[in-house]
């Protein structure tokens, strides 16, 4: 009593004469007796709500409710609040309901008093009250009640309000906690509510589904192809919870799109056994079927597609976790050429908070796993920044090394050089690791990384220092015969470093490959036999495993020290080194009673290790659903749904047929009065094709370049044929397309547009065919009307392909995009004439050479290259690299040529001659022709000899990539004109005063690129141009110097249609004037 005396006292200080009831309001730190001024504050509330006035009631559950929010206790107020459920007030009512949803389940007995007050506000007129009286029944956890809630929940299910069924679903995962047995009636209620039409209600029931009974997946069968055409106008977070629902669907009830490859490869095995071919044709003989199964090519399941192309614009959504939940659809469920897509919005995600950012590179490090080309584009968006947390850099270093290729490794490494320098030790210890990683697995840069590697061993930082010597063991491990050097320092840092887990790592190393080492390793195990009572556990047991293995190969000089060792270990405090010094004493040392292990001591010890795989810890994350927290914390939680695996053998589609939706789509007038329909559409119709695509469909959300994308090429040319004979003969080509028509209405479910859109992706069946070919065959009889088409082309982008023989290309070459009557249509609206100005020879020719292969590090084997700015021999698009081998090895070198080719899109390459044989310090030049694609990105391939391989890049500078071509001033100042604004590049700069006279400044712009001075009518203006024109795309680029006669300023102008080409020629050329 002594302590609950004491607040009473206090409060009764406070606020005289209250009652009993005013200590347990003071006592109660959350109320604000304690801090605030106002100690009366809960009792004027129960006042305030005592009251008859509305207005002094709805101020105080304004109140209760600001408390609530800001997660102070209002329990003690359950009493007066639940009272005022009663009320005539819309608004208070509301509050009320709110209130009650917080503190039901708290003070349950008060609660069940009010029952019947919640069963009438069940049956009132206003939408909110209904679904609030709902929410809190639901809240109640008391089994009594369970059948007045399940009562509730049938009657709210055929409730008129959208909202209220929400609520209801809401309701059932509630329910279904509280009393399990009610699953059935519970089911029931869900596959009612499945088919509701309303986006409100379909996030909230496939939640309810989830949570009651997510193994029935034939409740979803009918409901499918609706929730795919409701998905895009569904809320944010019931889009997740549908889209989490459907790629488990997907995996049951679609075949793996990506199986047919692996079909076609096991197919292709037999080509080259002609014995074993012809025997297994003649046992498919008898099983045609399973043959045709086998052979037949993959194709894609309708509302597989449906699938795919539903949730694909929600990868443009605001929230992460919709970008996340596709992401997860797309690599569990899409064809491998289809996931690509997803790589830039989840790189957008790394935008946002350090949260979003920790899910987002998780799910991407086991992606890029496994997809290492799809991230590769976007390299730079993992780079680690300055303010990024530990776990975040540890993160992207995970991506880095699982992208990392040939040709992105140099880029990784110049990046993780500089991460070792950090602050960050945690940080420093995974960049090295990421190193011996790279190293690892691309065998081209191990050297290159083991000499990194080693150089940080110099490093003042002992942590560096330790943590390179355990991945340089990584790496010995692999191949150490070429490293004998690396272990001779190693033995030579034991000394110096002290972390026990790199001494123990040099000692393991030392030990291993003692042959390589026989005057070294001996006086390591002096030294350590010294310091073995003070070292570490770990250092101790490797100390006895190199003596033993330094006994068996030199007993000699270590016989003695390993005894010693022994005795040391003998008396050791842990139990693990005298149990390894007994087990040693006797394998080793064998008295009377030898083993048979005795004899084999030395093959044991020292038998050839298997090299360590430095794998990715991500690598087996993928059995976790991408996205979910077992994938986030790589274990399996509780509730966790296994992503199942994908049917061997394809389930039946017409599951998923609903016929009660046909009245809906008026088939009856499809099919009777289709035409005469038709026909009035295209008298009000401006654009043919996009009414006859949107004639019957519904609003789902989808548009048709979404549609044109996800199609295979046949589909598309198939549409666009029907197309363009419905835009050319209405009445002929409508009839015709009727059986399509009709067939796909009477297989739609929730809209035609998106039905039809998926059966034109199916080529199986003959019905859709032959209209396809009627239509094909009509344009010959009237092939005259193919003029009035470009209209038609210049809407509709997804029937435009390249064209086959195009024309002289327009502007930056790109009428190669357009059909060849657009291209021609077009072509007197360019910027500039390819034709105009003819090509002239170079002005000045470089001498400068660039190194291709150091002799040093390909066995004697020089090679230089350099521009010759002649005229391509193989394509006049390429430029011309004249490369000079240089033997300067001891032996000839044999079979020179170039090898395996790494070109970035859209390059090519034509190969020199291979040089049979070159002699010992003979020199030779070949000429090999490169299209760069107007780029300076490097041309990366191999040179390869008869023992070796080596990677080699040719890179072109800016001024390398033109062709000059002679050009009169008048045509000169008219092509500047049409290139001003965005395609004008323009710097002012002093010129030193020996570059200002004529043959100097021509000397030096032709230095810098391949171009033709433009003779000049007056010479006295100071003003020197330049003409030239890209190799590949022949896109004219023109270069002016002006000269002031009183300053050394000069003024230099690039224009060009190729913004990047201007702008760095522009610096070169400037670097050039200005160079003394």
């Amino acid at each position: 009593m002594a302590h609950s005396s004491e607040p009473r006292s206090y409060a009764n200080e406070k606020t005289p004469s209250t009652g009993s009831g005013e200590a347990d309001i003071a006592s109660d730190p959350a109320s604000g007796g304690f801090f605030a001024a106002d100690y009366k504050k809960h009792e004027d509330l129960k006042s305030m709500l005592d009251s008859n006035k509305d207005n002094l009631k709805l101020e105080a559950m304004k109140r209760i409710i600001g408390m609530v929010a800001k997660g102070k206790d209002a329990s003690d107020l359950f009493a007066a609040v639940v009272k005022n459920v009663v009320s005539k007030n819309i608004e208070i009512k509301k509050l009320v309901y709110v209130y009650l949803v917080r503190y039901a389940e708290e003070q349950q007995d008060l609660a069940l008093l009010s029952i019947s007050t919640f069963q009438k506000g069940l049956k009132d007129p206003n939408q909110l009250i209904r679904a609030s009286a709902l929410r809190v029944l639901s809240s109640i956890r008391v089994s009594m009640i369970v059948p007045i809630m399940m009562l509730a929940i049938k009657e709210s299910v055929n409730d008129m309000s959208p909202y209220v069924r929400k609520t209801a679903a809401h309701a059932i995962p509630k329910l279904y906690s509280l009393d399990p047995e009610q699953k059935e009636q519970l089911i029931e209620v869900i596959e009612k509510l499945l088919g509701d039409k309303t986006t409100l209600v379909a996030g909230s029931v496939v939640m309810a589904f989830e949570e009651v009974c997510p193994d029935r997946i034939d409740l979803i069968h009918k409901n499918f192809r609706k929730l795919c055409n409701l998905l895009i106008d569904v809320e944010e977070w019931g889009q997740v919870v549908i889209i989490n629902m459907l790629t488990r669907y997907a995996r049951t009830q679609f075949l793996d799109p990506n199986k047919a490859d692996y079909i076609q490869e096991e197919g292709a095995k037999p080509f080259y056994e002609e014995e074993k071919s012809e025997e297994e044709e003649e046992e498919e003989e008898n099983k045609e079927d399973e043959e045709k199964e086998t052979r037949k090519p993959y194709v894609m399941d309708q509302d597989h597609r449906l699938l795919l192309r539903s949730v694909k614009p929600l990868l443009q959504s605001r929230n992460a976790a919709v970008i996340m939940a596709v992401a997860q659809l797309y690599h569990h469920v899409a064809p491998r050429n289809e996931v690509g897509l997803i790589a830039k919005p989840l790189v957008r995600l790394l935008r946002s908070h350090r949260e979003i950012q920790t899910v987002v590179l998780s799910n991407v490090a086991t992606m890029s796993a496994k997809r290492r080309g799809m991230f590769e584009p976007f390299l730079k968006s993992f780079f680690v920044r300055s303010n990024d947390a530990t776990h975040i850099r540890i993160l992207k270093l995970e991506i880095l090394t699982n992208i990392a290729s040939e040709t992105s490794i140099a880029t990784i490494l110049r990046e993780l050089q500089t991460y070792v320098t950090s602050s960050d030790k945690d940080f420093v210890a995974a960049t090295i690791q990421a190193i011996g990683r790279c190293a690892s697995n691309i065998s081209e840069v191990t050297d290159t990384c083991m000499n990194g590697l080693m150089g940080l061993m110099a490093n003042r930082d002992e942590a560096v220092v330790a943590e390179s010597v355990v991945v340089i063991k990584k790496l010995l491990q692999m191949n150490p015969t070429e490293h004998k050097e690396i272990i001779r320092h190693m033995a030579k840092l034991a000394d110096a470093i002290t972390v026990p887990m790199a001494r123990a790592s040099i000692l393991w190393l030392i030990g291993e490959y003692s042959d390589r080492v026989p005057k070294i390793a001996p006086d390591v195990l002096r030294k350590m036999a010294k310091e073995f009572t003070t070292e570490e556990d770990i250092v101790k047991l490797q100390i006895l495993n190199l003596g033993a293995k330094l006994y068996l190969t030199n007993s000699k000089q270590t016989k003695l020290l390993f005894q010693y060792v022994l005795n040391l270990a003998k008396y050791d405090q842990n139990y693990d080194i005298r149990d390894r010094a007994r087990f040693l004493r006797h394998m080793i040392f064998p008295g009377e009673k030898a083993g048979a292990l005795s004899k084999h001591a030395k093959k044991i010890f020292l038998s050839t290790k298997p090299a360590p795989v430095l794998e990715s810890v991500f690598k087996d994350r993928d059995q976790f659903q991408l996205g979910s927290l077992s994938h986030m914390i790589n274990a399996k939680t509780t509730g966790y749904l296994e992503l199942p695996d994908f049917p061997d053998e394809a389930p039946d589609s017409s599951v998923r047929m609903v016929e009660e939706i046909i009245p809906f789509t008026n088939d009856k007038d499809n099919v009777l009065g289709h035409k005469k329909h038709k026909k009035q559409k295209k008298t009000t119709s401006f654009y043919s094709s996009s009414s006859s695509e949107g004639e019957d469909g519904t609003s789902s959300g989808e548009d048709s370049s979404s549609e044109s994308e996800s199609e295979s090429e046949s589909d598309s040319s198939s549409e666009s044929s029907s197309e363009e004979s419905s835009s050319e003969e209405a009445s002929d080509s409508t009839g015709a397309a009727e059986p399509k028509k009709s067939s796909n209405s009477e297989s739609s479910s929730e809209s035609d547009s998106s039905e039809s859109s998926s059966e034109s992706e199916s080529d199986s069946s003959e019905e859709e065919i032959k209209p396809v070919k009627k239509k094909e065959k009509m344009p010959k009889k009237g092939s005259n009307k193919k003029r009035d088409e470009p209209m038609v082309q210049l809407l509709d982008f997804d029937d435009i392909g390249p064209a086959v023989n195009p024309p002289a290309s327009i502007g930056s070459g790109q009428a190669g995009v357009l059909s060849p009557t657009l291209a021609a249509d077009l072509e007197g609206l360019a910027i500039n004439n390819k034709s105009s100005g003819m090509i002239s020879g170079a002005m000045y020719t470089p001498t400068q050479k660039y190194e291709l292969l150091n002799r040093m590090n390909s066995q004697g084997l020089g090679a230089v290259y350099r521009f010759t700015r002649t005229t391509c021999i193989y394509s006049t698009t390429m430029v011309a690299v004249e490369v000079t081998f240089t033997n300067n090895s001891g032996a000839v070198i044999q079979s020179i040529q170039v090898g395996e080719t790494k070109l970035s899109s859209g390059m090519k390459l034509h190969e020199f001659p291979a040089l049979t044989n070159l002699a010992v310090d003979q020199s030779t030049t070949v000429t090999m022709g490169i299209d760069f694609r107007d780029t300076t990105v490097p041309a990366n391939f191999q040179i390869c000899t008869e023992s070796r391989k080596h990677n080699v890049s040719i890179k072109a500078p800016v001024g390398e990539l033109l062709q000059p071509i002679t050009l009169p001033e008048r045509e000169f100042q008219t092509q500047q004109g049409k290139l001003a604004g965005m395609n004008e590049n323009q710097d002012t700069f002093a010129i030193p005063s020996t570059n200002k006279e004529e043959k100097a400044l021509m000397s030096r712009v032709g230095e810098a690129a391949n171009v033709q001075i433009v003779p000049a009518s007056d010479p006295s203006k100071l003003s020197y141009c330049f003409a030239a024109k890209t190799i590949s795309s022949a896109t004219l680029v023109l270069v002016q110097v002006k000269l002031t006669s009183d300053t050394d300023q000069a003024k230099l102008t690039v224009n060009c249609e190729k913004m990047v080409i201007g702008n760095m020629l522009l610096k070169e050329v400037k670097t050039a004037l200005t160079k003394v």
